[in-house]
């Protein structure tokens, strides 16, 4: 489950315009959510806040033989007022889904807002480890729209020198994305980037056409296949204490959010150095299903590795009878002369009830429907398009989903995890909202030791405010 305080950054990185997947680190992120999610171990409690739209807090306690435990405090100077902070109103899947569409490129390149202008916007956030006494701190200062700067550390009497500071250098202007980091660890040195183009990329400077649309968007051609967005990239680093180095290549291929056919997203990754090839490929087949596959090869030792994943969603009210049947079940008209059991119980007479005489003459009389009332009536056949993704029509007017006990967002109530390797290992999590607390139980069981076949059991419950 993703914990709150990363919530409460996106939420920061949101207010200020800033992209995360625009970046060579988060290439491989939708399969990663879908192939590597942690399966909670032991029993672990979470109470977080949003005393302010600045600064929240987190307190989390959990046993694993032992009691541990953290403390967590996050400040911003931007009014976080677009995060929703109650556990019971958090739309699930900005906590729970494994894949993530890509959002679309801002405009850095020219109009307001897009220069060098200074931006004061800072984001400070600490966290206390206990019994271990091991501190991790972060902060963030975005300099420009196009330039950010980010510093981490970590302190802890295990680590060499106890501890590392790690600070990075990042500058996107949409089209391409470069970050430069330095580290204490080794005295590591490394430069990375990101250079997208395909799909809105093309679009950035273009100035805004009207095309007609059609089933996938636009009146183009080209989103008539396919729409989607290319990005490549790569990464090379040095350590200047231990005299060594690497370096990777990788290109990813995701459809955007007006593409509106089945989205997916595919990546590979070279490790020229270590000979290690990456195929990840992620596919969300549904609204309540999405599937993902990985596969490793190295071209030095043949090895290889797979894995398989699915995400599948529960939706609210899918075992529950329907109201709308309830509503459509006749109601028995009592036609004789006796009292209903309901109105004997209430000590009462029964309601008066029209004569089917009187019932004849006001439906004779009565005017006939407009043409609009009686078009509506008739059923409305599904589209080509939706028979050939065998989905139904969207409507015309998408109901609002109402604030209730169980959360805002009215369609998910749960999601199941699974996912397995070439080791026969097998991680399972079930997460979900039971009225305002948000749970995640989670094991993961080895198939190759039937006799003990689970190695991790735990249960993970999160409050917030």
């Amino acid at each position: 489950m993703r914990e709150f305080m990363d919530y409460i950054q996106s939420a920061f990185y949101a207010a200020t315009g800033w992209n995360r997947d625009n970046s060579y680190s988060y290439l491989n992120a939708t399969t990663d959510a879908l192939l590597r999610f942690r399966t909670p171990r032991g029993l672990r409690l979470t109470l977080s806040s949003l005393a302010t739209p600045q600064f929240a807090t987190s307190y989390q306690l959990g046993t694993i033989g032992i009691v541990d435990g953290s403390i967590s405090y996050l400040y911003s100077t931007v009014p976080l007022n677009n995060a929703i902070a109650q556990s019971a109103k958090i739309p699930l899947p900005d906590l729970l889904k494994g894949y993530r569409t890509l959002a679309e490129l801002p405009d850095r390149d020219g109009g307001i807002g897009s220069g060098g202008e200074l931006i004061k916007d800072v984001l400070a956030y600490g966290r206390l480890y206990l019994p271990m006494s091991m501190l991790e701190a972060l902060v963030v200062k975005r300099i420009s729209p196009a330039l950010q700067l980010q510093l981490s550390a970590v302190s802890n009497q295990n680590l060499r020198n106890g501890g590392t500071i790690l600070g990075m250098v990042q500058y996107d202007r949409g089209r391409y994305e470069i970050e430069g980091l330095a580290s204490s660890d080794g005295g590591l040195l490394g430069v990375r980037g990101l250079y997208s183009f395909g799909g809105d990329v093309d679009h950035l400077n273009a100035p805004t056409q009207s095309t007609a649309t059609n089933g996938n968007g636009t009146g183009n051609g080209e989103r008539e296949r396919i729409y989607g967005r290319f990005s490549t990239g790569a990464e090379l680093y040095y350590g200047t204490l231990n005299k060594s180095g690497g370096m990777s290549l990788g290109a990813r291929f995701a459809t955007l959010p007006t593409h509106k056919g089945t989205p997916l997203t595919a990546t590979m990754t070279i490790n020229p150095l270590m000979g290690t090839i990456s195929w990840n490929y992620a596919v969300m087949a549904g609204n309540y299903c999405s599937l993902a596959t990985r596969m490793d090869f190295n071209v030095y030792s043949y090895e290889s590795e797979w894995a398989v994943g699915m995400e599948l969603w529960r939706k609210r009210g899918a075992w529950s009878i329907s109201n709308e049947f309830e509503e459509e079940t006749p109601t028995p008209i009592n036609t004789t002369g006796e009292r209903s059991f309901q109105t004997k119980m209430d000590w009462r007479k029964d309601e008066s009830l029209p004569t089917p005489d009187t019932t004849l003459d006001a439906a004779e009389n009565a005017p006939p429907p407009p043409p609009e009332v009686v078009a509506q009536s008739k059923k409305k056949e599904r589209s080509f398009q939706a028979k050939l993704e065998w989905r139904l029509d969207d409507p015309d007017v998408e109901p609002t989903a109402l604030p209730d006990g169980n959360g805002g967002d009215g369609e998910y109530s749960g999601v199941l995890k699974a996912r397995l390797d070439q080791h026969l290992r097998v991680g399972l999590l079930w997460e979900g909202r039971v009225k305002s607390l948000l749970f995640s139980l989670g094991s993961g069981i080895d198939l190759r030791r039937l006799d003990s076949p689970f190695r991790t059991l735990g249960l993970e419950v999160q409050f917030s405010s």
